[in-house]
């Protein structure tokens, strides 16, 4: 079964998304403060926790600080990588951006429809879905646009112009030149999808698009911060080595023009 984290403080929202995730199967737990979120997440009843909810406003504090926290907690596991939707009102475009820099994968702004939400969240798994898929059944010996890759039911291994990358499904563990890199879920998703195709320049839309299904065009600038802090994670492996080149005016590519 689903187990799907409110943290929210309206009643009557909670109580409204409780009955739509009751019709889709879902277990729902609803928090209604930030404080106590991680105690939460750090007992057996969050273990199978599948999404969490935020709530950009809270009464003791804000959903996006406590979605860098759950990002970066090291004590709550696999957890620091569950899909996270935010709520935010539909004036708060900087929050929506500032939501999608910190690690959300989704916003869905107020008021909105409950079943609105469950597609968003049902999106997130199908796109997790079908990228474990085609990371299982690429073929081993082939070359990948320009990309070896060597497959295993545990990792996958891209060699690129940048070195050895590993990537481990299991766990979400992405290393470069051995070391793992601490990255958001969304940053995990661009590095990902750059790997796959190398020689590829994608635009900060086709980014976008790769990570959400439901991308808000206004919001492409957010994947040049995102950029930033993958970078920022690589020099601190390796400060002399390139590995995303800026293509000016269209966009990224692991291969420089």
């Amino acid at each position: 079964m689903n187990h799907i984290l409110l943290v929210e403080d309206d009643p009557a929202i909670a109580t409204s998304l409780n009955i739509t995730c009751k019709r889709e199967g879902w277990q729902m737990t609803w928090l209604d403060n930030a404080s106590s979120v991680l105690e939460f997440l750090r007992t057996a009843a969050a273990a199978n926790l599948s999404a969490i909810i935020l709530d950009v406003g809270l009464p003791d504090g804000d959903g996006l600080s406590l979605c860098q926290k759950i990002r970066h907690t090291a004590d709550i596991g696999r957890l620091q990588d569950v899909p996270i939707v935010f709520l935010t009102a539909r004036s708060e475009e900087v929050d929506r951006i500032l939501g999608l820099e910190m690690g959300g994968d989704d916003y869905c702004a107020k008021p909105f429809s409950p079943r609105e939400l469950v597609a968003r969240i049902k999106a997130i798994w199908r796109r997790e879905q079908l990228h474990h898929a085609a990371v299982n059944t690429t073929d081993a010996a082939a070359p990948h646009d320009g990309a070896m890759l060597q497959m295993s039911e545990q990792a996958l291994t891209f060699h690129c112009r940048s070195g050895t990358w590993h990537y481990q499904p299991l766990n979400y563990s992405l290393l470069w030149q051995q070391q793992k890199l601490d990255l958001s879920n969304t940053e995990r998703k661009i590095l990902l999808t750059l790997l796959q195709a190398p020689n590829q320049v994608f635009s900060r839309e086709q980014l976008l698009c790769a990570i959400s299904d439901y991308p808000d065009h206004r919001l492409a600038r957010t994947i040049d911060s995102h950029v930033k802090s993958i970078r920022k994670q690589l020099a601190q492996v390796d400060d002399a080595t390139e590995v995303i080149y800026t293509h000016r005016g269209l966009g990224y590519g692991l291969c420089p023009a």
